[in-house]
Parts: structure tokens; C-alpha cells; sequence
């Protein structure tokens, strides 16, 4: 049995991981943790030791907690052990490498899993279902209206509360906040201008809406998306803009990245240097795939790496 995720939007979702296993140098938990998901509450057990980690960058936030899944869903395409260089080598077991819009749930039973981590995801009450099945299920958080919606706060405290580790899930979001935090004192420019964010792949152009992890980390940085986008938005991550209204795309910065392309495909498309701020030299295009990686991760290792790589093309961008 297969479970399936439109390939648009997984596509989407990748130009953007948390779980736990045996080898979580942590002192085990005296009892199981009780989480509230959209889903209901789910029981976890104490220290659980096989984690499955499915969601959207939920592998890479049981790692930042020192937990090694063993099985990930690779949503970037990473290869290897399925996660981002900036964390992989925390991995000292490669994990099974399971799929992402064609989930195999005999794949995800041969792994004996006792947790399963599916946080950030399309939010489906069918597939929700099977996994739970399997064993105990943590999905998104009580109240989320957008597929692949979970900020990086809701990801880092729910698998913190699963794995038992919620001191560290604190002391990661305080580690980010402060970088956050740096790099806005370092570019007060940015507080008040627009940035819009998109990306190309096989299926055309997209742009990212709030509430989703794109969009959420350049309005953290004092930025605010542009309204012909928000007031587009439908309850999903994205909107899809046809070649006629890549104005959509205007704003005092427009990044845009490449999707399992090559950004040679649409970077020198007329209708798109024909927008205003390519013309006035504030469209970036990212094509550094670690660094598109790391800003559509949405976790807390992945943007840390962001902030460092991608904070200070946008300040050149802008001339700022």
C-alpha cells in the first residue's frame, strides 16, 4: 500500500526534517509524554528507540535534539542519509531512506517503528490514519490550517515533547532566536520593505504565502509579503502564478530559487526580468542548492545556515 501527495505541491514543499532512535545520548524518559496534535492527543512511550521520521524536515529537528531516526523521508533530495550537510554527520547509522510522494507504509512497518514523526506534512486525516495504525503518530499541531504549515517553533516543541528532551527543543529556538535576532540589528533596512518568494520548477512558478517557512523567515527578518500575494492565499503553502502575472513577484526584493532544475530554465525569462524589481536590480535567484535547502528546511539547523548564507545576499540584493 502506497500513500500519495500531489506533485506540485511536494515539489513546492521541497525547495524545503525530526524523529528520535536508539542512539539519543539523553538519559531515558521515566515516562512516556503526552502531545496534542491536530489529530487528538497521542500517547507516546518513554524513550522510544525506533522513530520514523516522515515529516518535513522532522529528521533533521530529532537530530539537532541528539535522536538518530531510522527512517527518514528525504523531501529535498538530499541523497546520502536523506538530510542536510549542515547536520548529516550526526547521523553514525544511516537510516532507511523512505519516499515522500509515494510513501510505502510496508517500508515504514518493516522498521518496527515505536514512534512516528509526521509533523510537518499535508495534514490528511486518511494518511494520519495508517500511520497511527502503525504506531503512535505525532502530526501537525491542535488548529493548523495550512498544508506544510508547522513553523519551526511548533516542529522543534512537539518532537521535544515526544523524545522527552523539551530543556534542549528550548535551548535550540533560543540559539536560533538569537541569530535572528543579530541579524536584524545588523540590517534595520530591512524592517518594513516587501520581499517576495517563489520558486520554478516543471510545473510552472509559485509563490510562498505566510505560514509557510519561505515566507515566515523573511518576514522574521522585518520584511512583510506583498498583499497580492497574501490575499491570494487558499489554506495551502503556496499560489501558483502563471506566466502573465509574474508581477505577483514585484517587491523591494524578489528571491526566487530552482525546483530539481537547473535556475538556467527561467533566470533570464523575459517576463520575468521584465517585473520591476529585476529591472531595478532586486530580483535574486538563488542556485546554490545547499543554501535553497537550508531556507526551505524550516528547521532549526537548516535556517541557522540560512541566516549565515542567504541574510547577507539579500542585504546586497537591496543595496542596503
Amino acid at each position: 500500500m502506497k500513500i500519495a501527495v500531489t506533485a506540485l505541491a511536494a515539489s513546492l514543499a521541497v525547495a524545503g526534517l525530526a524523529g528520535c532512535s536508539s542512539d539519543s545520548a539523553d538519559a531515558p524518559a521515566e515516562a512516556g509524554a503526552t502531545v496534542s496534535t491536530m489529530f487528538g492527543d497521542v500517547e507516546v512511550p518513554a524513550n522510544p528507540q525506533r522513530v520514523v521520521a516522515l515529516g518535513w524536515s522532522d529528521a533533521e529537528t530529532a537530530l539537532a535534539l541528539g535522536t538518530q531516526p531510522v527512517g527518514v523521508a528525504d523531501w529535498m533530495a538530499f541523497g546520502g542519509k536523506g538530510v542536510g550537510p549542515w547536520i548529516a554527520d550526526e547521523f553514525t547509522t544511516d537510516p532507511k531512506i523512505l519516499g515522500t510522494m509515494d510513501l510505502s507504509v510496508e517500508d515504514v512497518i518493516a522498521l518496527e517503528p515505536d514512534l512516528i514523526l509526521w509533523t510537518r506534512s499535508d495534514n490528511t486525516q486518511a494518511t494520519y490514519d495508517k500511520l497511527s495504525a502503525i504506531a503512535p503518530t505525532v502530526g501537525p499541531p491542535p488548529g493548523l490550517a495550512t498544508a506544510y504549515g508547522t513553523t519551526v517553533e511548533q516542529q522543534t516543541e512537539l518532537v521535544a515533547k515526544a523524545l522527552g528532551k523539551e530543556a534542549e527543543g528550548k535551548a535550540l529556538l533560543s540559539g536560533l532566536n538569537a541569530k535572528f535576532d543579530a541579524a536584524i540589528a545588523a540590517n534595520p533596512s530591512f524592517a518594513g520593505k516587501t520581499a517576495a518568494v517563489g520558486a520554478y520548477s516543471s510545473d510552472g512558478y509559485g509563490a510562498y504565502v505566510p505560514g509557510d517557512a519561505r515566507a515566515d523567515f523573511m518576514t522574521r527578518l522585518g520584511f512583510t509579503i506583498p498583499t497580492a500575494i497574501t490575499e491570494k492565499a487558499t489554506g495551502n503553502f503556496y499560489i501558483p502564478v502563471a506566466n502573465e502575472n509574474l508581477n505577483l513577484f514585484d517587491a523591494d526584493l524578489t528571491v526566487l530559487f530552482p525546483i530539481f532544475l537547473d535556475s538556467s530554465a527561467f533566470a533570464n525569462d523575459p517576463l520575468l526580468r521584465a517585473i520591476p524589481s529585476a529591472q531595478e536590480g532586486h530580483l535574486l535567484i538563488l542556485d546554490d542548492p545547499a543554501l535553497v535547502n537550508a531556507f526551505s528546511s524550516g528547521s532549526v539547523p537548516g535556517l541557522t545556515y540560512a541566516i549565515d548564507n542567504a541574510v547577507p545576499k539579500f542585504a546586497s540584493t537591496l543595496g542596503a
